[in-house]
C-alpha cells in the first residue's frame, strides 16, 4: 500500500510539473518571427520572396498581408496536403473557408515572421 502511495505521489509531482513549467512559445515560429509586444519592428517580405517558399519541406504562405512560415506545421495538418495548395503565395480564402474551426485563429500567429510588402 505504501508503494501505491509513493507511485501516485510521483505521478501527481510529474503531472504538475507539465502544468506549472512554462513551455517555450518558439515552436513553429521561423527564424525572422516577430512576437508581439518585443518591440522589434515586423520583417516585410515581397510576394516574390514568398513564391520561392513553396514546398513541403519549405512553406510560407500569406493570410490578409501577413506572412507565415508554416512548414513546421505542414505534416499536422489536419486537412493534410491542402495547407500545400497555396504555398508560397496567397492562401486568405482558404484560410476563412469552412473547414477551419476557431481555433485555427488562435494557433496561426505563432506562424507569423513578418508582413507582405506594398
Amino acid at each position: 500500500m505504501e508503494t501505491l502511495i509513493y507511485i501516485f505521489l510521483v505521478l501527481l509531482l510529474g503531472l504538475g510539473a507539465l502544468i506549472f513549467i512554462p513551455r517555450s512559445n518558439s515552436k513553429g515560429r521561423g527564424n525572422g518571427a516577430h512576437q508581439a509586444g518585443s518591440g522589434e519592428t515586423p520583417r516585410s517580405y515581397t510576394k516574390e520572396e514568398v513564391s520561392t517558399h513553396n514546398t513541403r519541406k519549405d512553406c510560407w504562405i500569406i493570410i490578409k498581408d501577413k506572412v507565415y512560415d508554416v512548414t513546421s506545421y505542414v505534416e499536422e495538418h489536419p486537412g493534410g496536403d491542402a495547407i500545400l495548395n497555396n504555398a508560397g503565395d496567397d492562401s486568405t480564402e482558404g484560410f476563412f473557408g469552412p473547414q477551419h474551426g476557431t481555433r485555427v485563429f488562435d494557433i496561426i500567429e505563432d506562424f507569423c515572421i513578418g508582413n507582405l510588402k506594398d
